[in-house]
């Protein structure tokens, strides 16, 4: 029996298990817990109602549905549901669990962990093209979109797992990666987390149950105190030469001295970009990778869509799509990596992050037009300076910032879409925003 079913199989064997939360992630749970078999009773909990729900599972479905979690003794929490009071780990006497808790306690000394506010599903899937070019054998899953619960049948002891983790995935996670990666640490999803040090330590997971002997690759900012992580501890740092991990005059990636100059026509965009490639410089040459298909899988990689995409030329405007900026930092890479930008759109839905540095930022650039849009838009003009509010406009939403655009952005010069906030306000994620700045931009 392969060893993410023979695990699932000792969790469940005669337990009552509930699914909370039925998306790609709790169908893929679904799937297996089907394969494994074992269990006394399976349920399903979700706020929406299902209309193909399995017929083999009790359903509590409606705003209570967190209600139900303590009638069974194990449950799966979906990424992305937020535990209401009464309904957290410590108040109740059922065992909350997750598919990344599961897929780590089966395969954890095989992966690669990467988490990070910003950069982790591009130093990921980079990761992931580096080894396939060199001939090492790898799966990419998690949080990027491919539940790890998909990936089982195509894993062998010698295959690589690398695994893109968000804090969704980690907040209540017991098991870390043997190769961990803290990229950064920025303000995000205050919403769901409430305070930014709670964000931290649920961030922190990533490398709090590693064990002797593993290896933590850690920015500053998330660097664990002394005591506080038994795994050999990489420093990573930008332009620092006594840093383990370092991006040196912005195309040079150093590892513990070794270095790689990157290709000059990467397809990847600023500085930060570059920077994560020196990531996956170390993480490849640790997994076995020569320099030379190092540099070929870097040279030969596409950027991920809405990171810094071009999207085209369009009334005499070149459009980037930056959708997935949904922090203050993200939006100011953008900036620093587009100096031809004219117009820059600005907003989303309000977080509570505190947009002080990027309001600094963008008046000591030279940005001639801002447009702040929607809900932390708003907010950011209450905020602004005067002598900053003379280059900025506002609009309600996406279609009448793009609208604004058009008639003030010089030809030739950039429009850039980077709102430095989420998009649920208005669209299902950051990339049905991008989309539709896309369609808005060729209208």
């Amino acid at each position: 029996m392969n060893m993410l079913i023979r695990t699932l199989r000792e969790w469940i064997d005669g337990k009552r298990v509930l699914l909370l939360g039925f998306g790609r992630e709790g169908r893929a749970v679904y799937r297996r817990i089907m394969q494994a078999g074992g269990y006394a009773a399976l349920g399903i909990a979700d706020r929406n109602a299902l209309a193909d729900a399995p017929e083999d599972a009790a359903l509590h479905i409606g705003e209570d549905y967190q209600d139900a979690m303590d009638a069974y003794d194990l449950v799966f929490k979906s990424p992305g549901i937020v535990l209401t009071d009464g309904h957290k780990p410590e108040q109740l006497s059922c065992r909350v669990t997750s598919l990344t808790e599961l897929f780590l306690t089966a395969y954890r000394e095989q992966c690669v962990g990467i988490t990070g506010t910003k950069g982790k599903s591009t130093t990921s899937s980079l990761l992931y093209h580096v080894l396939q070019t060199a001939g090492i054998p790898s799966v990419l899953g998690g949080n990027i979109g491919i539940p790890t619960a998909d990936l089982y049948e195509q894993i062998t002891p010698e295959t690589v797992i690398v695994m893109e983790i968000g804090v969704h995935q980690l907040e209540y996670n017991h098991v870390s990666p043997k190769t961990a990666v803290f990229l950064n640490l920025y303000e995000e999803h205050l919403d769901h987390y409430g305070t930014f040090a709670y964000y931290a330590y649920c961030k922190e997971n990533i490398y709090r149950n590693q064990q002797a002997g593993d290896v933590l690759i850690c920015g500053q900012a998330g660097l664990p105190e002394a005591g506080d992580c038994k795994a050999d501890v990489l420093r990573l740092a930008m332009d620092n030469p006594q840093a383990d991990v370092t991006l040196l005059h912005g195309n040079t990636a150093v590892y513990h001295g070794e270095k790689l100059l990157l290709p000059e026509d990467m397809a990847l965009t600023g500085v930060h970009n570059r920077y994560n490639c020196a990531v996956v410089y170390a993480l490849a040459k640790r997994l076995g990778a020569a320099d030379a298909d190092i540099y070929r899988g870097i040279e030969t990689f596409q950027p991920l869509p809405h990171r810094l995409s071009p999207i085209g030329t369009f009334h005499g405007i070149r459009w980037v799509d930056d959708s997935i900026s949904t922090a203050c930092e993200t939006c100011i890479q953008a900036l620093n990596s587009l100096p031809d930008t004219d117009t820059v759109l600005i907003g989303g839905m309000d977080r509570g992050i505190n947009y002080a540095s990027l309001l600094e930022y963008l008046e000591a650039s030279a940005v001639p037009h801002i447009i702040l849009m929607s809900d932390s838009g708003r907010r950011m003009l209450e905020e602004a300076p005067e002598t900053l509010r003379q280059r900025i406009r506002y609009a309600e939403g996406l279609p009448e910032a793009v609208a604004i655009a058009k008639d003030i952005t010089e030809k030739g010069k950039i429009c850039l879409l980077s709102p430095a906030a989420a998009s649920y306000n208005v669209y299902q994620n950051f990339e049905k925003r991008g989309d539709h700045f896309r369609e808005l931009a060729e209208k």
